[in-house]
């Protein structure tokens, strides 16, 4: 497990820093606009990394480009909107036709199957603290469509889990501005990021063995 939480570690940094100018370049050229784009993107289960992205945004809100709650609500929004997307997807097409061409948006068939399993084991928690899990975070609003979950439950206990994602991650980077250290908030996400990685991956599999 250490040895994985490593790799994904290294990973994660690899990501973050490739990731880092491009993301960049867009906030600055379209502020809020590119926020709202970047994250119901991210939120639909597109590969938008929001480890790369909501740092930013903090770090942008602590020079003024962007006020932190105005920034902040335009993430939460922007989560709504993405939430809903997969959600309601799942909810009216079914499971064959999105297992069918999930490969082609990147999203493993196995992976679907893993969170809908799960979905079913957990569900209103498994939506919350799916939310604060790097990739599960998008991918839990199909099995929660498939299994047509009541929308109030689906969409409070996923904006519950987001907004701490979201809060956290905005935060490295507005509080990382004031230590002029792009690396420290790079390697707080990436650790913040491997610990939830870990925690998902130790209740999974007890729960594989009952």
């Amino acid at each position: 497990m250490f040895i994985i939480s490593l790799t994904i570690l290294s990973a994660l940094i690899s990501l973050v820093t490739n990731a880092y100018s491009v993301v960049n370049a867009l906030l600055v050229q379209y502020g809020y606009f590119a926020i709202f784009a970047l994250m119901t993107m991210e939120y639909a289960s597109l590969p938008v990394p929001s480890e790369v992205v909501l740092p930013l945004i903090g770090f942008f809100a602590a020079k003024g480009t962007f006020t932190f709650l105005s920034a902040l609500a335009t993430v939460v929004a922007a989560g709504i909107v993405g939430m809903a997307i997969d959600y309601y997807i799942a909810y009216f097409v079914g499971k064959d036709v999105i297992y069918k061409h999930a490969e082609r948006f990147h999203i493993s068939r196995k992976r679907i199957e893993e969170f809908d399993e799960w979905f079913n084991r957990n569900g209103a928690f498994a939506v919350f603290i799916a939310r604060l899990i790097p990739v599960a975070r998008g991918l839990i609003s199909l099995p929660a469509g498939f299994a047509k979950m009541r929308k109030t439950t689906f969409f409070l206990y996923s904006t519950a889990g987001a907004l701490i994602w979201d809060v956290v991650l905005m935060l490295f980077g507005y509080y990382g501005l004031a230590s002029n250290s792009v690396s420290i908030v790079i390697s707080a996400v990436a650790v913040f990021a491997v610990a939830i990685y870990v925690i998902y991956k130790i209740s999974t599999s007890r729960l594989r063995k009952k």
